[in-house]
């Protein structure tokens, strides 16, 4: 399974473009992956389309898209490319923009990065790695805070200060408002099931660490139409508001995460969908 550092070579990070709009800015990440020969050409139209047909889903948290598409012919290999930018741009997300951040992905397929997803929404999700990230002065300064990925857990991970215990903190068998017990499975979705999904999946599993859930609940990162198959085995969504509204009625509870990397927000979706 391939590691943050194997996706990112400083030859794929530039740092301060100015970039005019949202599909500069896209564009600029996307050929990035051309000349890191990651992908084509054509993967990066494929990223400006998935925007252009779905939303800004991925923008995924304040000043943070990642752009992706579905895997192609036109993905050599997998790996990423990352662009900050010197004047935030809009991508009409109605509470993540403006966007200083795009992270791109090609992925041959939906599992080889879901590592290095994880490393990156810890890093992102910790206050002050972010903010260093934010002012790192020259690409190989920004990589050696990627490579260096010792970052501790960000204080909003951990379970409410009321709960002292993971037997206090929840019940031993979870029940969602609406479910019988045993066994429950939480999807996490986004338009291409390779890149948004993944960094929500890793913030849900997460916070079911610290609750102490992970027998009792499978979580699976997948697309919108595979979701509406699945739904079924599913006791509820997580996903963008713009997922939401293409998925529109599944049968089961849809929440809708604004911050993929908040365990917090993400923390106070469970509470409500399993009243504890």
């Amino acid at each position: 399974m391939s590691e943050l550092s194997d996706l990112i070579p400083v030859e794929a990070i530039r740092l301060d473009v100015a970039a005019p709009d949202w599909q500069s800015a896209v564009r600029t990440a996307g050929d990035l992956l051309v000349s890191t020969d990651v992908s084509t050409d054509t993967y990066t139209e494929e990223m400006l389309r998935n925007v252009e047909e779905n939303g800004p889903y991925i923008v995924i948290a304040p000043g943070f898209a990642f752009a992706h598409a579905r895997p192609s012919p036109a993905v050599r290999r997998t790996g990423m490319s990352w662009v900050r930018l010197s004047t935030p741009v809009n991508f009409g997300h109605e509470t993540n923009d403006p966007v200083h951040l795009v992270v791109a992905l090609a992925a041959e397929d939906a599992g080889a990065h879901t590592q290095a997803m994880g490393a990156l929404a810890r890093l992102l999700a910790d206050p002050d790695t972010s903010a260093a990230l934010d002012h790192a002065p020259t690409p190989e300064a920004l990589r050696q805070i990627l490579v260096g990925d010792t970052t501790p857990e960000p204080e909003s991970a951990a379970a409410p200060a009321a709960a002292a215990t993971p037997s206090e903190a929840a019940p031993e068998q979870p029940a969602a408002k609406g479910s019988g017990h045993g066994m429950h499975k939480i999807l996490t979705v986004c338009g291409n099931g390779v890149g948004t999904s993944l960094f929500l999946k890793s913030t849900l599993d997460k916070v079911l660490d610290r609750w102490k859930w992970g027998r009792y609940i499978t979580t699976e990162a997948t697309d919108t139409i595979s979701a509406k198959g699945k739904a079924s085995e599913a006791v509820a969504i997580m996903t963008s508001r713009e997922i939401a509204r293409t998925l529109g009625d599944v049968g089961v509870p849809v929440r809708v995460i604004e911050d993929f990397t908040s365990t917090k927000e993400v923390d106070a979706a469970m509470r409500d969908l399993y009243d504890v």
